[in-house]
Formats: C-alpha cells, sequence, structure tokens
C-alpha cells in the first residue's frame, strides 16, 4: 500500500545525539530515553530497537498501554519504566514482565505489594516525592507512611529510585521555583535514607533540567526532546550556544541533529492565472500565473490549518509556500518556482532536502504549537522507516 506521506528516521544523527547527551551527563548519570506519546511522534516500535543499536538500553514510557507496545520489541536487558498511569488491574503483569514503575500514592504501593504476593515477584517502585508542581507524589504523612511499609515489605517491594519532576526547567522565569523544588527533593531523599531507605536511584531531570542545571542529573536523568535532536524551547537553545560559544566549541549546525523527515508526493499539479482564486473561498489569490501542485496530507495528518497561507515546504530543493486553506487531507502549494517540478515528486514538509531546511522551530513559530506538539500531532498510522 502507498501511504500519503512517511516519516524517515536517521539513525547516524539520533547516534550524534546520544553521544553528545551522553558525554553532557557525566559518566556516572544513566540515559534514560523517554519515549511517552509514541516516542515524541517517532513511534515506539520503530524508535526504540533504533536507540538500542546505539547503546540505550533504559526507556521511559507514561503508560502501561505504552509499556506494551515497548515490552514487545525490547532486547532481553533493556529496562523499562512507567513515568506515569498504570491501572491495578495492570501491576501483575508488570511486575512479572520486571517493568519497574512510579508509585505516587499510597494506595498504589499496596496494590503493588499485593500484586507482587501473587506473582511471587518483588515490585520494582520508584517512589514519586510531592516537591512543589502540585500534580502527583507524595509528601508529609502519606510519605512516611510509604517508607515504612516498604520497608516492611522488602520481598515484595523494590525501591529502585526516588524520583519528582521539575516544574518547567526550560526556562529563567521558574528560577526559584526549580531550585527550591530541587531542595526539598534532597532534603526528602536524606530523611528517607535516615529511615532506612539507602543506595536508591535518585532522578529529578529531564531535557531542560539536564542542560540548564547540571546539579539536577544525579543518577539517572529522563532525556525526551533532545535526544530526537530538538531543543525544549528557544530560550535553552540559546543559553547553551552563549556557553558553548565562550568556550570555543559551538559548530555551525549544533550538538542536537533533528531525526526526524517527514515527507510526502505531489499527486496532481495544475496551471492557475493571475487573479484567479485556489482552493476554498477567497483565501488566495494568484498575484501571477502559477503552476501549482496538490500534495494528499492535511490537518487530518497533523499538518497545523493555521499554517494556511504561512507554511512553507521543500520540493527539489526549492522553498514552496503553502497557498490558500489546508484541507482536511490535502493541500496546495505554489511549485512556480520549482523548474521541472513533476508529479511523485518528493515534498519535504519536516527536514532537510539539499541545502534548505524545513524545521520543527518554525512550524512552531508559525502555528502556535510548541515542538513537542508538534511531533506528537504526526499520526501514528503514518509509516515510519529508519534511515542510514
Amino acid at each position: 500500500m502507498h501511504y500519503s506521506s512517511y516519516v524517515e528516521i536517521s539513525r547516524s544523527s539520533y547516534n550524534r545525539n546520544v553521544k553528545f547527551l551522553r558525554k553532557l551527563l557525566g559518566p556516572g548519570v544513566r540515559f534514560s530515553s523517554v519515549i511517552k506519546g509514541n516516542a515524541y511522534g517517532h513511534d515506539i516500535a520503530t524508535f526504540l530497537p533504533l536507540a538500542e543499536t546505539c547503546g540505550v538500553d533504559h526507556f521511559s514510557v507514561f503508560s502501561a498501554e505504552e509499556a506494551l507496545v515497548a515490552d514487545q520489541c525490547r532486547g532481553e536487558k533493556t529496562e523499562l519504566l512507567i513515568l506515569g498511569y498504570i491501572d491495578n488491574a495492570e501491576l501483575e503483569w508488570a511486575i512479572d514482565r520486571r517493568i519497574a514503575f512510579y508509585v505516587p500514592d499510597f494506595n498504589r504501593l499496596k496494590a503493588a505489594e499485593a500484586a507482587a504476593r501473587k506473582v511471587n515477584k518483588p515490585a520494582r517502585i520508584h517512589l514519586e516525592l510531592e516537591t512543589g508542581m502540585n500534580r502527583t507524589g507524595m509528601e508529609g504523612e502519606e510519605l512516611e507512611r510509604a517508607a515504612g511499609f516498604c520497608l516492611s515489605n522488602p520481598g515484595c517491594l523494590l525501591v529502585e529510585g526516588i524520583c519528582t519532576h521539575l516544574a518547567g526547567a526550560e526556562s529563567v522565569a521558574n528560577y526559584l521555583r526549580i531550585q527550591t523544588q530541587f531542595e526539598v527533593f534532597n532534603e526528602l531523599c536524606r530523611d528517607l535514607a535516615a529511615r532506612g531507605l539507602k543506595g536508591v536511584i535518585r532522578h529529578v531531570a529531564c531535557s531542560a533540567a539536564a542542560l540548564n542545571y547540571p546539579e539536577t542529573r544525579l543518577d539517572l536523568a529522563r532525556i525526551g526532546i533532545a535526544q530526537y535532536g530538538y531543543w525544549p524551547n528557544q530560550e535553552t537553545h540559546m543559553k547553551y550556544r552563549i556557553l558553548a560559544e565562550g568556550e570555543g566549541r559551538i559548530s555551525k549546525r549544533g550538538p542536537l541533529w533533528g531525526i526526524l523527515r517527514w515527507c510526502t508526493r505531489i499527486m496532481s499539479l495544475k496551471d492557475v492565472k493571475r487573479g484567479d482564486f485556489v482552493g476554498y473561498g477567497n483565501a488566495y489569490q494568484a498575484m501571477r500565473d502559477l503552476r501549482i501542485a496538490a500534495i494528499p496530507v492535511g490537518y487530518y495528518h497533523g499538518f497545523a490549518r493555521n499554517l494556511s497561507n504561512l507554511g512553507n515546504v521543500l520540493v527539489r530543493g526549492r522553498i514552496a509556500p503553502v497557498i490558500g486553506y489546508v484541507n482536511m487531507n490535502m493541500m496546495m502549494i505554489d511549485v512556480t518556482d520549482c523548474p521541472g517540478v513533476e508529479k511523485d515528486d518528493e515534498v519535504v514538509l519536516i527536514g532537510r532536502q539539499n541545502r534548505h531546511h524545513i524545521t520543527v522551530r518554525s512550524f512552531s513559530d508559525l502555528s502556535n504549537y510548541v515542538n513537542y506538539e508538534i511531533l506528537v500531532r504526526i499520526p501514528a498510522t503514518i509509516p515510519r522507516v529508519v534511515v542510514d
């Protein structure tokens, strides 16, 4: 079957990103590849085996649903960690499959202990602490109770880690909040160690924290967006560039290379006379005689409708603007300045073609979506193919 578009994922670019990030983290910090959101739109089943070939052996997912996909394609020694949702009915499966999971409250802890007794295997758990984000995690009496319960049931509850999540490490506006959270986390870790929970993995850092706050890298870093070649935001990117330039270690292209290339093909070509309208309504009127092309990608496929008359794509190494409204399943592009264009020519929606590059950031700037959202909006039904 021929799909309306496809995604290429670059092995060499990913390997480059991993090497940079491992060097950044340092030798004592474990690299956990965050593959929630269908591997940030890169497809778990395609991406995880690719990452394993680059030496990655620890992956973090959001839910048991994602863990099931990851479990089916991981290597024997690869470890999985569920950061978020898992129903009590799925705990026995996770424990039996040696999948670790967060414990954000005492109810899940009790359910994990009961499930572990049933399958006669210890539950590999990470106690999630509330440090100031006010989303999930334990604090106060609940945390004290949980610690005591873990120590009373060592055969059923293997406390592998203690963790929290920082509330906006990508922005300097959150600096004081991040520092306060980190101080609270360290204090709680000391208290738990004094109670007997020692030698566990401590982790708080996401991509932004690992880049902006070196002290937060601790024993493990949960690296999401950066491993795919994208900065958490422009502020983080500029901060890194300023520091790197001051140390004389910046390259023209930078250390993170986007690994995703989203492509389609021209489905038809048409000549339009000056003054004619293109597509629905009067959204676009030709100011000159045009050669236009229809491509089989629209907002159903994740190409934002608010890129109507704003977006650009690449055809034959040239920039071709989106004209008229982005439709549900197709859109029109102006290929007048793309000499020799033909039906079935490759069209790049995100990624490089010759010397030009349509970046995820450019999508974000024009559509008002953050880069994370641009990536995860690419439907899972579009095939992903590993290249180079």
